[in-house]
């Protein structure tokens, strides 16, 4: 049984660092315009520090250049390759038949990916760009299981094959949409996703013998987010996915917080370590229970299980999360308090005296449960009884119940919360 690689999302160096932390064998990133999300792309400083520091802990970096390229962007695109080449990344994922032709040119030495929108759902699109110089394909997410099943059984045996386990999906067809650029300019297959299948529409019929008369389109009191997916979560299915032989496990979200980072990476770290070591004892709601303590639009195995499932619409077009939220990260011990065990924490929500927080421990599932009771003004070390995320960077001294290090998360559980 083969363990398979985690592949955590980076939109920054902090936060590759955390998806490190937190149990991610490889993360990745964005540079210049010529990813998907163009709005969270690494400059080029930033994503050689990321580099140098992953390879420095063995862990691998790769950079999307999955946009769908006009062929006024190519003098970008092999200015990208070249750098990608010097830099050494790990991977390239890509989409473009004429971006893998650039980068088979300008970045000989690295590994290319094909991106889940070239849309392969099958070992014959997989032996095509096999042949065409790819290392591994992404899947369409739009894949049963028996599918996947096949494509393992008939890919050339060299060819690695990843998939999405966890995160937003797109309405559209593995996120190949003109939604966003139809009504808002902005088009998702260069970078700038509006999200436009999230928002709210009003839908009406007119009789066309009767204008003027607009009949409402409602499948239900909230039926107007029609175009709205949940989230996928494949958590459950994660024993079959590992058996088939999978060889990355990806998560999305170069979008999402820290916090939603290191719950998401440290859960499913430890479903894998604890399946390798003990599969028969595999239970897939602990990890489920902790999943669903950040911020989701539902949750839904999509086609994973049944090619005709339809229950992955969210109608009610809003995230879920009624209990917790982010509350700081902790950035070092504080030597200047005689009080042991405090910490300057950048916060990231109001923290008050008595606040029930709790620490996420990197390759642990059980988290440090404590109130706040001791709080420290981080200029003057003054006690204050609260602080508000009033600047960028607002930080504060607590008293922890625990050692702990550089880039750890604490969750906030909301006041009112009854869990």
């Amino acid at each position: 049984m083969k363990k398979p690689e985690l592949l955590a999302p980076a939109g920054s160096f902090e936060k590759a660092k955390t998806a490190f932390l937190y149990g991610a064998d490889a993360v990745y990133m964005g540079t210049s315009k010529l990813s998907l999300r163009s709005r969270v792309n690494t400059g080029n400083e930033e994503l050689a520090e990321t580099i140098k520091y992953a390879h420095s802990i063995n862990k691998k970096v790769y950079v999307a250049l999955n946009i769908y390229a006009r062929d006024d962007m190519y003098d970008e695109v092999i200015k990208q390759a070249k750098l990608l080449n010097e830099l050494k990344v790990d991977g390239i994922i890509v989409s473009d038949g004429g971006v893998v032709e650039a980068i088979k040119e300008y970045a000989k030495d690295i590994d290319i990916h094909i991106s889940t929108q070239a849309n392969v759902v099958g070992y014959n699109s997989c032996k095509f760009w096999y042949n065409n110089g790819a290392k591994r394909i992404i899947l369409a997410r739009e894949l049963n299981k028996n599918e996947i099943d096949a494509i393992m059984k008939n890919k050339p045996e060299d060819l690695e094959i990843e998939i999405f386990v966890h995160g937003a999906i797109c309405y559209s067809y593995s996120g190949r949409c003109h939604l966003s650029d139809f009504l808002a300019s902005r088009c998702g297959n260069l970078g700038d996703c509006a999200q436009s299948c999230r928002w709210a529409y009003n839908m009406y019929i007119e009789e066309k013998n009767n204008p003027g008369n607009l009949m409402p389109v409602e499948q239900d009191e909230n039926g107007t987010y029609i175009l709205s997916s949940k989230d996928l979560c494949l958590i459950k299915e994660l024993p079959e996915i590992i058996e088939m032989g999978i060889d990355s496990l990806k998560i999305e979200g170069r979008l999402k917080t820290e916090y939603y980072l290191a719950t998401v990476i440290n859960i499913y770290r430890n479903a894998i370590d604890d399946y390798m070591k003990e599969p028969e004892k595999y239970d897939y709601t602990k990890y489920l229970n902790e999943l669903e303590k950040t911020k989701t639009r539902g949750l839904t195995t999509f086609y994973f299980n049944d090619k005709n499932n339809k229950d992955f619409q969210e109608y009610e077009g809003k995230q879920y999360n009624p209990d917790y939220e982010f509350g700081g990260k902790v950035l070092y011990k504080d030597k200047n308090l005689q009080s042991d065990k405090c910490y300057l924490i950048e916060i990231r929500n109001r923290l008050e005296l008595e606040d029930t927080l709790e620490i996420i421990i990197p390759n642990k599932l059980e988290v440090v449960k404590f109130k706040i009771e001791e709080m420290y003004d981080a200029d003057t070390y003054k006690q204050i009884s609260y602080v508000n995320p009033g600047k960028e960077g607002q930080k504060v001294i607590l008293k922890l119940p625990i050692d702990v290090e550089r880039g750890y998360i604490l969750r906030r559980k909301k006041r009112g919360s009854v869990k």
